[in-house]
């Protein structure tokens, strides 16, 4: 397995920590339930810790690929740029999480607003986690790229036989 390989495999944790995160949060919120909210949190903290090997695996990824036919240097300086947001905003709702467990342990009054600060960081969290997953995608995958060529049509097989006189 080489560092590219294990980028791949952690840089989907993160990203989907994030939306499922999220979905427990508003259906704490949804339900009036204080324990699926303080899971949401312990998911967030979680969320946080596996955003640092996606991060960091990326440079032994970047070393990997960067020599390759169609890699774009600049694709992967954005995508580097992108993922240090990604990994800030993980690393704040991790934190935010944490807190707002703590001050809902205490039965701090502040603990519902820390709650709903925790939510806004989460969608941060998604918008920045689904920026830094498509300006990584762009570096392989030219097709999800705005200015990808159009298909060019395979040549009909048949016709192409029966031009030849097969």
């Amino acid at each position: 397995m080489n560092p590219a390989h294990l980028h791949l495999i952690f840089n989907h944790l993160p990203i989907m920590g994030m939306v499922f995160s999220l979905l427990v949060l508003l259906a704490g919120f949804f339900l009036k339930n204080r324990i699926v909210k303080l899971t949401a949190m312990g998911l967030y903290a979680v969320t946080a810790l596996t955003a640092l090997p996606a991060f960091f695996s990326g440079e032994g990824a970047e070393e990997s690929i960067e020599h390759l036919a169609g890699v774009s240097h600049d694709l992967i300086e954005h995508h580097e740029d992108e993922g240090k947001l990604f990994l800030i905003t993980c690393l704040l709702t991790g934190a935010a999480a944490l807190a707002a467990f703590w001050l809902d342990r205490k039965n701090h009054r502040m603990a519902a607003n820390a709650s709903y600060g925790v939510l806004i960081l989460g969608l941060a969290g998604i918008i920045t986690g689904q920026m830094a997953g498509t300006s990584g995608g762009y570096i392989r995958h030219p097709e999800i790229r705005k200015d990808a060529a159009a298909p060019q049509a395979a040549p009909n097989t048949q016709e192409h036989e029966e031009e030849e006189g097969h």
